[in-house]
């Protein structure tokens, strides 16, 4: 082989070996992106697992049956012990003046030496009463009109009924209040409340006639219903939430607006379907779509901030969630101390420069990480969770910080919270509704009853006045 062939050999090997090369480093490229992108979707992973109703908006009941005692909690410690406090007054059982039914025992001899007693002077009696519920007894009420001939009209008369006796045999409204009672309020199933029905009072209650109750109640409480709304939409501050629920084998939304005194319900197939009308400040979890709603203020939920700078803390170790969430939790005892007053200005503008600048430290800490992988050459870069909190925490600050300058905007949503909370103890005791009647049944009568509660009316004698016509009118 002569010296022109050697070389071309070498020089082709060569090329060889830097096209390989090349491929080579593409190939660790690709993999040192892939593994890049494997990393951070195993973190984000591992972030939703220890994820729970805690640190998250996550509900209770998705922490699962082996979820750990909870060692940290949102509350903060108090000085007191559980349990009454000293000055607080109790409520006991106390012995009253006139008791249903007196027994008397009768000590006829001496339990020692057995001399008889009957010929001694009473001195004194001991009383211990036993308060029970007598056993459950269905009391029928008839009702006889008279008939008479009127000799001025020249015909039979007959006397009328009240209005709420329609039918030859029928149950009362003491029977109806407790169907709707034991349906809407403690979610029992038609086919357990009549055999509850059937347990206590002997009574068999068909399917058609708890359904018909349902709907009398439904068409009475219309107007109400009406004036409740008008209440919501005119209030100074209401408070704004949503959650999904089966119906008709598909997914519904049910809304909610709550204030002390009123809740209002409505329901529809799409989530983004809001209570339009509204005034003054509401208040809730920064769903975007909320935001949409005109001519009012808004308020965000402190507890949801609270749930996410408390998973930063415990997943993310990053120090300003830690002064953040004191700085909250200060500004709380700050907003209660002064009560309905204004806090002085150099107080505030104090809480209001802290928070600025733990902003900036935040900011600052998350712009000097490195950034998040992307695979979408298009479009902004993803950022970690604890970077997005704080931009909502900046941009928002007048919204998060509501409650500071506004005594009557609370520090959370929880109102409006606990009003929903009910419809879910309804989906996970009874089920989903079949029809969207059945779901619109349940919003108005449920918002009643959350109403009447708030109002402080005696809730069974709310719910008899709605089959007798007295449905008393909120104030």
């Amino acid at each position: 082989m002569n010296a022109n062939t050697l070389a071309e050999s070498l020089l082709q090997k060569i090329t060889d070996l830097e096209q390989l090369v090349e491929r080579q480093s593409l190939m660790l490229e690709e993999q040192s992106a892939l593994i890049e992108r494997l990393q951070a979707k195993i973190i984000e992973l591992e972030k939703r697992t220890k994820k729970n109703s805690g640190n998250s908006s996550k509900p209770p009941s998705s922490d699962g049956l082996s979820k750990k005692p909870r060692t940290t909690t949102l509350r903060e410690k108090g000085k007191n012990k559980s349990g009454g406090q000293p000055g607080h007054k109790g409520e006991t059982l106390k012995q009253t003046a006139t008791p249903d039914i007196t027994i008397r025992h009768e000590l006829p001899v001496c339990p020692d030496c057995k001399n008889s007693l009957l010929p001694e002077t009473l001195i004194n009696v001991m009383k211990r009463q036993v308060f029970d519920i007598p056993p459950p007894k269905i009391e029928v009420t008839e009702h006889q009109a008279e008939i008479k001939y009127c000799s001025c009209c020249n015909k039979i008369v007959t006397a009328k009924f009240p209005d709420n006796v329609r039918a030859p045999v029928q149950y009362g409204d003491v029977i109806r209040g407790w169907a709707v009672y034991y349906q809407y309020q403690q979610f029992i199933p038609e086919d357990r409340l009549q055999q509850l029905f059937n347990d206590l009072y002997n009574i068999q209650l068909a399917t058609a006639t708890l359904t018909g109750y349902n709907q009398i109640a439904f068409n009475a409480l219309a107007s109400f219903e009406e004036i409740t709304l008008t209440m919501v939409k005119n209030a100074a501050v209401k408070n704004l939430d949503e959650t999904g629920f089966r119906v008709a084998g598909k997914t519904q939304w049910l809304h909610v607006a709550s204030t002390q005194a009123a809740t209002y319900y409505h329901v529809s197939p799409k989530r983004k379907s809001l209570i339009e009308g509204l005034f003054g400040t509401v208040v809730h979890d920064h769903w975007k779509a909320y935001y949409k709603l005109t001519d009012v203020l808004h308020g965000l939920c402190n507890q949801h901030h609270l749930r996410e700078l408390k998973a930063l803390i415990e997943h993310e170790k990053e120090a300003w969630a830690t002064k953040m969430t004191r700085l909250l939790r200060v500004s709380l005892r700050c907003r209660h101390f002064y009560g309905v007053k204004e806090i002085p200005l150099a107080r505030l503008n104090r809480l209001m420069l802290l928070y600025d600048n733990i902003i900036k430290e935040g900011i600052a800490f998350h712009e000097a990480r490195l950034p998040l992988f992307s695979n979408n050459k298009r479009g902004r870069r993803a950022k970690r969770t604890g970077h997005n909190l704080l931009l909502r925490l900046l941009n928002y600050k007048q919204d998060v910080l509501r409650f500071l300058n506004d005594p009557a905007v609370p520090f959370t949503n929880n109102d409006a919270e606990r009003d929903l909370r009910m419809a879910k103890c309804k989906q996970k005791i009874s089920g989903g509704f079949r029809s969207t009647q059945g779901a619109n049944q349940f919003a108005r009568i449920r918002g009643f009853i959350s109403t009447a509660r708030k109002q402080g009316w005696n809730i069974m004698q709310s719910i008899q006045a709605v089959f007798t016509g007295n449905i008393p009118v909120p104030g």
